[in-house]
């Protein structure tokens, strides 16, 4: 869709650095420079202000990827791209059955209102829950990791969303300040929440989440 566009060397796209390497890659491949831009702390998509803040006039578009289910702030950014004159191309995730994605929600749901400790996810704009990522509070990445350690050790699958933000990687380094990227990817961790989980699992996952709040900060 870049190239079709007409977008390729000496242009700048910007792009969220919390996410996947594939988007900056297909920036990359298309000739043009992947820049980026923080992202909104309750969606984790691109927040508009950000997005403005990094446009230069070799900004030719802007990739939106919808994360975990929640949608980003489309409205906001395709006003953004009319006033600039900029493409804006959406990512979006594959779409569950509808009755998959309720007993999604039933399970957010179930979580929401037992979890202790974790900040649970923001249940606005129809999300779908792709993934139910909490936040662990805490001092950085050493306490979030040491958190999910412990409930895999309690039989529960857990995992780090997103390990390292694009902007930290080798081959996108760039000296840009991204601090709710930073934080989110030092904090989120994704719980099971699949309909495949019964009762029981359900349980033990409150059960096995709320036994650690000793090591965590209170939520706010």
């Amino acid at each position: 869709m870049l190239r079709a566009a007409g977008v390729g060397v000496g242009d700048e796209v910007i792009v969220p650095a919390y996410g996947n390497v594939e988007v900056a890659e297909a920036v990359a491949l298309a000739g043009a420079l992947p820049m980026f831009a923080d992202v909104d702390p309750v969606t984790y998509c691109l927040d508009a202000a950000a997005v403005e803040a990094a446009v230069t006039p070799r900004t030719s578009a802007v990739v939106v990827v919808h994360r975990f289910g929640r949608p980003a702030g489309i409205a906001r950014l395709h006003e953004l791209g009319q006033r600039h004159g900029l493409l804006v191309l959406e990512q979006a995730e594959s779409q569950a059955p509808y009755d998959e994605i309720a007993q999604r929600r039933e399970r957010a749901a179930y979580l929401d209102a037992r979890l202790r400790g974790v900040r649970t996810p923001d249940s606005g704009d129809g999300h779908t829950y792709q993934q139910y990522v909490v936040r662990v509070p805490g001092n950085g990445r050493p306490d979030r990791d040491a958190f999910a350690r412990a409930l895999r050790g309690r039989g529960v699958e857990c995992r780090v969303p997103v390990k390292t933000p694009l902007h930290r990687l080798p081959e996108f380094r760039r000296f840009v300040s991204l601090p709710q990227t930073e934080l989110a990817a030092d904090e989120t961790l994704a719980l099971p929440v699949d309909a495949s989980l019964t009762k029981r699992d359900m349980q033990r996952i409150v059960s096995a989440c709320n036994a650690l709040g000793g090591l965590l900060q209170p939520a706010f």
